[in-house]
Order: structure tokens, then sequence, then C-alpha cells
């Protein structure tokens, strides 16, 4: 079954609505109200509106060059894709044509608005009992500090890259990340009455293979706050989406909802000290290795429709019975 660069675009939308943390009906809330705040703007602003936002909920994962009804046969998927992947890519076609290149992290228009997906993670640390007011509240500040941080950022590079070599260019980022986070959800789940301790966590995440491979090269699951031998309480998967890091302060608060272990991709110090002053175990499993695994269930779902696939730029291709 072959498919294009939009219908491709539009597959990975709504796969990560369907693993979004918040629940489908959520979502689509979400976008009944970015309708309604598109209807009441001005003319003037109309145009300058992002229509796609209409849509897709996920600011970060869009195509950002080619012609959306080109057909794919053969992708070409990285975690991170620079100009490097691009020629790389560019050189591989020489042999087997490679129609798109997929990447996780955003560019371009996705990275500059990379804080307009942090808003999800209020609504999901409502779902584990932070009050929404409050969540809303602290996430507030930081939203604007990624807005500011990521704004100098040269964001088109890699895309006149592709422009120039030919290449249809895309991200899946926000989307592919839902599917991790509601792919360890469920897997915590199925083996809840196995799991009392921190370290019992740990082992869990040991048995998916792209974390047994980044164990291998030293960038496996690893606990950044808290001890293997405390219980590990209830579990909140806050930090596995939502673009980037949330507030610092939400730790405390997360304590306060009864939760007592945090699993995420990544951690800044800031961020360690104030769990670790809320008494909280946060369990960081991995950026890349999480990110392979979302990007997995995803290319999946490709491979399923006869596309060919090219493993790249630090995206680890693991393959998962239907």
């Amino acid at each position: 079954m072959a498919l294009t660069v939009e219908q491709i675009h539009r597959l990975a939308v709504d796969a990560g609505i369907k693993g979004d943390l918040r629940g489908v009906p959520a979502v689509k809330r979400h976008l009944v109200r970015e309708k309604a705040r598109f209807e009441k703007l001005p003319k003037e602003e109309k145009a300058q509106f992002d229509m796609e936002s209409l849509w897709n909920p996920y600011s970060d994962t869009r195509v950002y060059c080619g012609d959306p009804k080109k057909v794919v046969k053969r992708v070409a998927v990285g975690i991170d894709v620079g100009t490097s992947e691009l020629l790389l890519a560019h050189e591989l076609s020489k042999k087997d044509p490679i129609d798109l290149v997929i990447a996780h992290h955003p560019m371009g228009s996705g990275l500059a608005g990379l804080h307009e997906v942090m808003n999800l993670q209020a609504e999901v640390l409502a779902k584990y009992g932070v009050p929404i007011n409050v969540a809303q509240g602290l996430l507030h500040l930081r939203i604007d500090e990624v807005s500011r941080r990521f704004s100098p950022i040269n964001h088109q590079r890699e895309i006149d890259a592709a422009k120039l070599l030919h290449i249809p260019l895309m991200s899946a980022h926000t989307a592919t990340d839902n599917l991790v986070a509601t792919f360890l959800e469920k897997l915590i789940a199925r083996n809840k009455a196995k799991l009392e301790l921190v370290g019992d966590v740990l082992k869990l995440l040991g048995t998916i293979p792209e974390y047994k491979e980044a164990a291998s090269q030293k960038a496996g699951p690893r606990l950044f706050a808290g001890r293997p031998d405390r219980f590990i309480g209830k579990i909140a998967l806050t930090e596995l989406t939502g673009g980037t890091e949330g507030s610092a302060e939400v730790y405390h608060r997360l304590a306060q909802a009864g939760i007592g272990t945090v699993i995420g991709m990544h951690m800044s110090e800031e961020h360690k000290k104030q769990a670790d002053e809320a008494h909280i175990n946060a369990i960081i499993a991995g950026h890349m290795s999480s990110d392979s695994i979302g990007m997995n269930l995803f290319i999946d779902m490709l491979e399923r429709r006869g596309i060919k696939v090219t493993p790249f730029g630090g995206f680890h291709r693991v393959r998962r019975a239907q």
C-alpha cells in the first residue's frame, strides 16, 4: 500500500492522538478550542495563523519541504537529522532512492514552536493528581523560558539543505513521544504485581530491546534521584512527552499528589535537586533510546504498509509484532 508524504504525516499525527496520555477526547476538545480561537481573530492575524494547528495538535510534528503528494517507497529515519544526514541520504539515493527523510527532533517552525506542545503537560499532571490550575501556573513561566531559548536558533538550516538536495523532510516529535509514553504505561500496568521497589522498575526497563542496546553503550536506564531499594509508590510518566522538561518545581506538587516515582527521558541538575528534595525517585530511561522506541512504534506502521526503512542519525531500529 503506497503512501504519500502527506499521508505519512497524517498517520503520525493520528497515532500521536491515539497515544496521547490525556486521552483522545481531551485532544479533540483542544482542537475545538483552537478552532474557536482562530475564528475570533481579526482578519490580519488570521493571515499569520498556523492553519495546521486546526487538525494537528503537535506543532513539532510536520512536513517542512517537498511535494506532499509524492509517493513514498523508502524513507530514511533518524533521531537527529542535520545537513550531514541529508547529504548521506542524498548519497544513498544513488543506489536506492530515498523518497522522504523523517527526523524525530524538530527543526524550522517545529523547533521555533516547540513550546506550544508543552501545554499538554498540565493536563497530564492533572491526571496524576496535581490541580490543573497549579500545573498551568507552574508551566507558564517554563513555557516562556523555552520559547525564548529556542528563539535565536538557526531554525531553517537543515530545511534549506533539504530543499537544495530535493529531499522531502518532516519530523515526528511529540506524536511519537506519546507512543513511547503509552507503551511504557501499558508495560508497567501489565507488570504491576511484580513491581514493588525502584530496582524492579529498572530491571523491567532493561528488558526492552532499545534500552538493552543503550545499556551496552553505557547509556541505559539510570536512577537519577532516590535509591533502588525504595518502594516505588505511585508511578507518573510525566517526563516522556510534551516537548521538553517542564517546571522543576512540579516534584513537590507530585509528592503532595501521592506520586513516589517518575519516569523520564532526561533530567537537568535543577530538576534532580528538586526531585531529591521532594523525596521522589526519578528513573531516567534514556533520551535517544526512548525516542527510538516511539519512532519504532510509528515506523512499524510504515513497514506494514510496504515502505522500506533506512535507519540513521542515532535511530536504533527494532521491529515489533503486530
